[in-house]
This record gives structure tokens, C-alpha cells and sequence, in this order.
């Protein structure tokens, strides 16, 4: 099933169900009215809102509206812990070869996972505000979990039984003030990440969900010109169930908690890039500098995927790259 959340106002929204090929929704009052509360009961709750979700792709819902992805906030606007990987090996490669540095030991072996701010997602469609375009605004095109309750010291395949919902996601990075922040520990550089506008249940990827990774290709649009089409399975070294695996070696996961992939990497460099500082690393390596810049005020990102049938998976991130106090364009759709 395909899960969103509207804006009401409030800073957990209203609790959303869509149908699969995004074109109606439904609100899940009489079941649930947050997303949280779902993964908190999930046994309880999920076969209700299956049997909406049903109901509505057989057009019997009585009060199915047409779905808007401007309306969405992030499908869980806000977290208990967010935290994102790097799955991709090819991408570390390239970062740490454009350095002159090697990988670090034990890289291939153990994945690094990296805490992000959760107390405020932005939705599929806000804009992307930063102070000053020095800072070196990145987008990072990556894939996420949410779970359920995970135990302590679960193994990765008991790991994989905790996965809820799957989303997609933009990680903003903001790379100047990362090189800065290198050594001190991550926080500023990291701002707040946007999700697609849905949440889809595991079953909906079909066949493309296989060992623990997503089997699709991931396009990646900067200002409506196509810089990736990565598929982001083939070069995911750690699975999702060995990612959250590795956060709960020493913790336990309660229901809500979101991990991502790290930015999709290709190994094959001509299917493009999931994020700027890979695109500069490859250019560092063939030509000594990198000659793409970072993104500017006044830019456009769009990300999406599309599932085995051709239908888009998650909607898609459509946002644009704006300074700290300017004023977003008014939607087309709802301007006088």
C-alpha cells in the first residue's frame, strides 16, 4: 500500500491513503490519523488500512479525492532517528581516489552510518532554503526505510523483517561547510532532508525488492536536464537489513526509526550520479579539477522512480533551491 501525509496545519499532518498509480487518496480518519501511530501498532492497523487502500484502487471509496503531492509534508514529518549509510562502495571510491586517499580499512567489511536531523522533514515539494550559495548546496539522491520495533542485536535477515515502508529521498549536503566540519562531527552541513510523497509498503516493488535492495533505476533531473538514471540495487554493497543490523549491535530500534542507503552510486559512471561530489570526483580523476559547480539559488532537483509496471513508485521530489528570506513562486495550480 501507498501511504502519504497531508498538511492540516500541525506538525504530524493528516494520515493519507493513495492508490497505486497516484491519482487518488483517501483520509484514514476512521483507522489512523498519523503515520507514527500505524508503526507503533502495525499488526493491528495495517490489514485496515490494506483493505482501504483496496477499496480505493477499485474506485469503491466513497470519499476519494484526486491526490496532490503539493499537500504532502514528508510522509513521516518527523522522527525519533534518522540516520543515513553509505551502501554504495563505488562512491566512496571515487571520493576517496579524487582525495588521494585510500579507503579506509575495514569499509568493505563494516558500513558507516551517519545521524541526520528528524525532528522536521521537508516535504515532497517545499523549497530547499540555505543562507548563502557558498556553502555548497548538494543534493543526494538516495532510497530509506522506515521500521518497525527492531531488537537488539538482530541479525540482518531479522532486520529485513523490520522494514515497514520504503521512501525516497533527498539528503541535502551542503559541502563547504562539510569540509570544514570534517574531524568535528557532522551538523551544520546537514540540513534538513526532504522525502518523496509517498511511503510504500515492501509488496508494492514486486520482484524489484530482492535480498534486501530495490531493484529499479533512480532518475535524477537538475534543472530539467537528466544527470542520473541509477539503478539501486546492483551497486548496493550493504543491504538494507545489514544496515540496520549494524545500528542495532548495540541498541534497539523502536517503530519510526529511518535509515537510508547513502547517495545511489552506479558502477557504471556513464548512468550518471546520485549527488554533485561524485560528478566532481570523477572529473578530479580525468582531468585533474572539478569543473561541475554546486547548486544555485534559483535551481531546480527532481528525483523519481518508477516500478516494474511503468507507474511512478514514490511521486516525485520536485524542489527548487532558494536563499534563506526569498519568496517560493506560487504554484500554478493555485495562484489567482
Amino acid at each position: 500500500m501507498k501511504l502519504a501525509t497531508y498538511k492540516d496545519g500541525s506538525r504530524d499532518g493528516q494520515l493519507v491513503v493513495v492508490s497505486r498509480d497516484l491519482s487518488q487518496a483517501h483520509y484514514a480518519n476512521g483507522i489512523a490519523t498519523r503515520l507514527q501511530q500505524v508503526l507503533d501498532d502495525w499488526n493491528f492497523l495495517s490489514p485496515q488500512l490494506e483493505e482501504l487502500y483496496t477499496t480505493l484502487n477499485h474506485g469503491r471509496a466513497r470519499h476519494a479525492f484526486a491526490f496532490d503531492p503539493k499537500l504532502c509534508m514528508a510522509p513521516l514529518p518527523r522522527a525519533y532517528q534518522w540516520l543515513s549509510g553509505s551502501a554504495y562502495l563505488s562512491h566512496q571510491e571515487r571520493l576517496h581516489q579524487a582525495r588521494g586517499a585510500e579507503l579506509p580499512d575495514g569499509l568493505s567489511r563494516e558500513p558507516l552510518l551517519q545521524r541526520g536531523a528528524s525532528d522536521a522533514f521537508l516535504g515532497p515539494c517545499e523549497p530547499a532554503r540555505f543562507a548563502a550559495e557558498a556553502m555548497g548546496p548538494d543534493f543526494e539522491a538516495q532510497l530509506a526505510v522506515i521500521t518497525g520495533d527492531v531488537a537488539l542485536g538482530a541479525s540482518p535477515a531479522q532486520a529485513l523483517e523490520g522494514v515497514r515502508l520504503l521512501a525516497l529521498v533527498n539528503d541535502w549536503t551542503l559541502r563547504q561547510l562539510m569540509q570544514a566540519e570534517a574531524g568535528r562531527g557532522l551538523l551544520q552541513c546537514k540540513p534538513a532532508t526532504a522525502f518523496g510523497p509517498v511511503a510504500v509498503t515492501p509488496d508494492e516493488l514486486g520482484e524489484a525488492w530482492k535480498g534486501g535492495r530495490v531493484h529499479l533505476n533512480l532518475q535524477t533531473q537538475w534543472n530539467g536536464r537528466k544527470v542520473g538514471q541509477c539503478e539501486a540495487g546492483e551497486g548496493m554493497h550493504f543491504h538494507f537489513g545489514e544496515l540496520i543490523a549494524h545500528l542495532a549491535r548495540t541498541r534497539a530500534l523502536r517503530a519510526g526509526s529511518i535509515v537510508g542507503s547513502g547517495a545511489v552510486s552506479p558502477r557504471d559512471a556513464s548512468r550518471g550520479y546520485g549527488c554533485i561530489a561524485e560528478k566532481r570526483a570523477l572529473e578530479t580523476l580525468e582531468h585533474g579539477e572539478p569543473r561541475t559547480e554546486y547548486m544555485k539559488f534559483g535551481d531546480s532537483i527532481r528525483m523519481e522512480m518508477k516500478g516494474l509496471d511503468g507507474q511512478s513508485l514514490f511521486g516525485a521530489i520536485d524542489q527548487d533551491v532558494l536563499s534563506l528570506h526569498e519568496a517560493a513562486e506560487p504554484d500554478s495550480a493555485t495562484a489567482d
